[in-house]
């Protein structure tokens, strides 16, 4: 028999709040609105370490994740977590599953149709008794500034910007349903291939458009809280400003369930 020096005793009587694995790439299945797709993510798993605890076991992170067969989703995320938490015998836990994601989507005009990545991410968290499951989405967009459009004789600057939108949910949504909500917000969307007479609307539809982040952020919200299904969320954009080399940002959160 070999020694269990992760289950020795220490005797510096420090409990330690997260230990686990971080960044592990292993093949994983989204669950899309039209069923499983395949991806490749990065794993990220920790749990609370009582004091007298010498250590945890690293292999059983990775193990779980290896028998696990089910597409990623917020009920996955859920039954993940608790299994997790038995396996290592521990109180708290954390995991955080980051990958890409695509969507098929047709361009506005001409209507050829091109893979469109996206980077999506579960978080199943459980701390002194409270559990949260957070959907995340992040979605590329462009954003045109309203203020140059007002002062200028012809044009307005725009760039790539960043919609983040963290949910928890009362009855899950779906990941593409998640994604809209941020391209429907933006001064116009984006596509990955693009003909002429689309690249014309694009152009035109963003001038027609002008948002700051604050606008963004704001109409984003707006959907949301309209959402019967949303529990709590964060969004967040960020503009990487073209004329400046810096960014503009902007954030709301909300959680329904102690909003007055």
């Amino acid at each position: 028999m070999l020694p269990d020096v992760q289950n020795s005793h220490d005797e510096r009587h420090l409990a330690i709040n997260r230990v686990g694995v971080r960044d592990v790439t292993m093949p994983v299945l989204v669950q899309s609105a039209s069923g499983p797709q395949p991806s490749v993510a990065k794993v990220s798993m920790c749990v609370s370490l009582p004091a007298e605890q010498k250590g945890t076991h690293m292999s059983r992170f990775v193990s779980l994740m290896m028998d696990n067969a089910e597409p990623l989703s917020v009920p996955m995320m859920d039954r993940v977590l608790d299994r997790m938490l038995e396996l290592l015998d521990a109180q708290s836990g954390y995991i955080e599953i980051v990958c890409p994601f695509f969507v098929n989507k047709p361009s506005p005009v001409t209507r050829l149709k091109s893979l469109m990545n996206y980077e999506v991410a579960f978080v199943a968290e459980c701390e002194k008794g409270r559990r949260r499951i957070i959907q995340r989405i992040l979605a590329p967009v462009t954003s045109l500034c309203p203020c140059s459009k007002q002062i200028s004789d012809y044009g307005a600057h725009n760039q790539r910007s960043h919609i983040t939108i963290s949910c928890e949910f009362f009855e899950p949504i779906s990941l593409e349903e998640q994604i809209r909500v941020a391209e429907s917000s933006a001064s116009c969307e984006l596509w990955s291939r693009l003909k002429r007479s689309d690249e014309k609307y694009v152009t035109e539809y963003a001038y027609d458009h002008p948002k700051f982040v604050e606008d963004i952020v704001r109409d984003v919200a707006g959907q949301l809280n309209a959402d019967a299904r949303i529990a709590a969320y964060s969004v967040s954009a960020e503009n990487f400003e073209s004329i400046h080399n810096h960014s503009a940002y902007a954030l709301i959160e909300c959680d329904k369930r102690t909003a007055a």
